[in-house]
C-alpha cells in the first residue's frame, strides 16, 4: 500500500510517499525479535504532569535534545521513508491495549527527540529507543545514531483484532505540537496543534514542542485511548490529556493546562491548520490543471448568540488575519464541504479530507475566532490557520485551563437548522448580452438544505439580506437553480476604492434567517 503523506515542519507541509508495512524491501535486514525495552516504573497522574508543567514555566527554557545533528540531517525524506517501524514491535501488539502504537524515527525534518512512555496501573515506564524496532537498509546512516536517540513521534494503528491493523493507522502525533486524525471518510488531511504563539506576527512564530508522551491504552474498542503530553517552548509550558475515541471518525476530549514563561503578542488556543490553494471561487488562469486543490474550503462558526457563520477560504496575496469577535462560542471549525470527486480529479482524495470542529467545553469568555490566510503557490504548504484568541493580553505568569472536544468527521457534528452555503461564484457585473461596466463584480452565492423547502411554495416571502463595508450593492435577487434543490442569491458590487470589501449575506424568509450567514473578504482589481 502506498499513501501520500503530508507532515508539518515549522509551519510548512512536506508531502511525500510512505510505503505501507505490508511491503517488503529485499535490502532490509532480517526481522528483529519482538518486544520493547522499558525503563523503570514511576508513579504518574495527569495532575502530577500539570504540576511539572507549572514548575517548568518558572525555569529557563531548554530546547529538546537533537541527537547527532550531523547524522540526522542526512536522513532525508527518501532515507526516512525507507525506515519503517516493525509492527511486531508495536506497543500493545499483543495487548492489553486494543490499538497498537508504532513510532516514527528521527530524520532531516524531525530532528528533535521525544520521550515515549506507557502508563499502566498508575505507573509510567519510558519506552527505550532501539534501531532494532525499525526495518532499515543495511547502509542506512540512521544506524550510526546512539542507543538513547529517542523517537520523533507516534501513531495509533487500527484495532489489533482487524487483520489489516499493521497497515492502517488513524491518529498521529509528529512535529512540534502537531497532530492529526482520519475522519469519517478514512483519510488524513488538515492538522490540529497544541497551541500557537505569535502566528502571523511581524516577529518569528514560536513552535512549542510536545517533548514527552504517555500512552494509556484502551482495553476495549468502546473505551477511550488516553494520551498525555508535556509541552515546552521558549514562552510557554503545558500539560495535555487527550481522551480519544475511534468512532465514525475520531473524537478527542482535550484537557489543557498552559503556563506562560513570557508575555506574547498573540496566543492561539485550540488551533487548526490546513491548506487552501484554489477552488471554483477564485482560480487564476493556468494555475493548475485540476479544478480545485484544498484540504478545507471554509471556516464555520457557531457563535455564542447562536448565529451560524460561513467564511469561504481565500488564497490571499499576503498574510491576512480576520477576527470574528465573540463570547463563549459554541464551536468553530475548518470544513471540507465539497465532496464531489469531479471537482478535484486527483488521486490524493481531497474529496475525502476530514472536517475538524472545535467544541468548547465550558465557557471561554470574551475573545475572537481568528482566521489566518497566507499566500501559497502550491499544495505542499499549510497556509490556513484558525484558533480562539482570548480578549485579555497575555502576560508572563498567566495560566489557562481549558477543555474542548475535537470532532474529526465529514461535516460539523451539530448540523444547523438553517440551510448551508455550498458555493461562492464571482464574475463580471452587469447583464448578459449588454456591455459589461468596468469595476462592477457579480456574486452568486448558493445555499442548500431542507430549511429552504418552503421557498418552493407561495407561503414564504424571501429575500437576500446583503451588506458591504464599502461600495454599492445593486441588482440583488434570488432564484432557484434549475435541476437542483438549491437556491442562489445574486448581486452586483461596485466598490468605491480598491480597499478590501467585507461582504455579508443571508436569505431571510418571513422575517427569519433561512440560511447561515455568508461572509467574504473581496479584493477589487485582484
Amino acid at each position: 500500500m502506498i499513501n501520500k503523506t503530508n507532515f508539518r515542519i515549522n509551519g510548512r507541509k512536506i508531502s511525500f510517499l510512505l510505503l505501507g508495512f505490508a511491503l517488503i524491501n529485499p535490502f532490509m535486514t532480517a526481522t528483529a525479535g519482538a518486544g520493547l525495552d522499558f525503563g523503570p516504573g514511576r508513579a504518574f497522574s495527569y495532575e502530577s504532569l500539570v504540576e511539572r508543567a507549572a514548575d517548568l514555566a518558572k525555569k529557563p527554557y531548554l530546547a529538546p535534545p537533537r541527537p547527532m545533528p550531523s547524522v540526522v540531517e542526512k536522513i532525508d525524506y527518501e532515507a526516512w521513508g525507507n525506515i519503517r517501524y516493525r509492527p511486531e514491535s508495536s506497543l500493545f501488539a499483543e495487548g492489553p491495549g486494543i490499538f497498537p502504537a508504532t513510532f516514527f524515527h528521527l530524520g532531516q525534518f524531525f530532528q528533535k527527540s521525544v520521550k515515549m512512555h506507557v502508563v499502566e496501573n498508575g505507573q509510567a515506564k519510558e519506552i527505550l529507543y532501539s534501531n532494532d524496532y525499525f526495518s532499515m537498509p543495511k547502509n542506512s546512516v540512521a544506524r550510526k545514531l546512539p542507543a538513547d536517540t529517542g523517537f520523533a513521534g507516534f501513531r495509533l494503528q487500527e484495532s489489533r483484532h482487524r487483520e489489516d491493523w499493521r497497515t492502517q493507522d488513524w491518529l498521529a502525533y509528529l512535529g512540534a505540537s502537531y497532530f492529526r486524525a482520519i475522519g469519517a471518510l478514512n483519510q488524513y488531511g488538515l492538522s490540529a496543534r497544541g497551541v500557537t504563539i505569535d502566528s502571523a506576527e511581524p516577529t518569528p512564530e514560536e513552535f512549542p514542542d510536545f517533548t514527552e508522551f504517555y500512552i494509556e491504552g484502551a482495553k476495549t474498542e468502546g473505551e477511550p485511548e488516553v494520551i498525555y503530553a508535556l509541552l515546552n517552548g521558549p514562552s510557554i509550558t503545558g500539560a495535555y490529556k487527550f481522551s480519544v475515541r475511534r468512532t465514525e471518525g475520531v473524537v478527542q476530549d482535550i484537557d489543557a493546562a498552559l503556563f506562560m514563561r513570557k508575555a506574547v503578542a498573540r496566543i492561539g488556543l485550540a488551533p487548526l491548520t490546513s491548506m487552501y490553494w484554489f477552488s471554483e471561487t477564485e482560480k487564476r488562469r493556468l494555475e493548475d490543471w485540476r479544478p480545485e486543490v484544498h484540504d478545507s474550503d471554509g471556516l464555520a462558526i457557531w457563535t455564542g448568540a447562536g448565529e451560524r457563520l460561513w467564511r469561504p477560504l481565500i488564497n490571499q496575496p499576503y498574510a491576512v488575519t480576520s477576527s470574528f469577535v465573540d463570547q463563549n462560542p459554541k464551536g468553530f471549525g475548518l470544513l471540507q464541504r465539497d465532496r464531489n470527486f469531479e471537482n478535484y480529479l486527483d488521486g490524493v482524495n481531497y474529496e475525502r479530507r476530514p472536517s475538524l470542529w472545535v467544541e468548547p467545553m465550558g465557557e471561554w469568555g470574551p475573545g475572537a475566532v481568528q482566521l489566518i490566510e497566507l499566500p501559497t503557490d502550491d499544495e505542499i504548504h499549510d497556509n490556513i490557520g484558525a484558533y480562539w484568541r482570548p480578549a485579555e493580553p497575555v502576560k508572563a505568569g498567566d495560566s489557562y485551563r481549558l477543555r474542548y472536544r475535537l470532532h474529526w468527521l465529514a461535516d460539523e457534528p451539530y448540523p444547523a437548522k438553517v440551510a448551508k452555503c455550498v458555493a461562492t461564484r464571482i464574475g463580471r457585473g452587469g447583464q448578459p448580452g449588454k456591455p459589461r461596466p468596468q469595476g462592477v463584480y457579480k456574486f452568486a452565492v448558493e445555499f442548500a438544505g431542507e430549511a429552504l423547502d418552503p421557498l418552493w411554495g407561495d407561503s414564504v416571502k424571501a429575500k437576500p439580506v446583503i451588506s458591504a463595508s464599502q461600495g454599492t450593492i445593486s441588482d440583488a435577487f434570488m432564484e432557484p437553480i434549475p435541476g437542483t434543490r438549491r437556491w442562489r442569491a445574486i448581486f452586483d458590487l461596485t466598490p468605491k476604492t480598491n480597499d478590501p470589501v467585507e461582504l455579508r449575506l443571508f436569505i431571510q424568509g418571513n422575517g427569519d434567517a433561512m440560511t447561515e450567514t455568508w461572509l467574504y473578504q473581496f479584493r477589487p482589481g485582484r
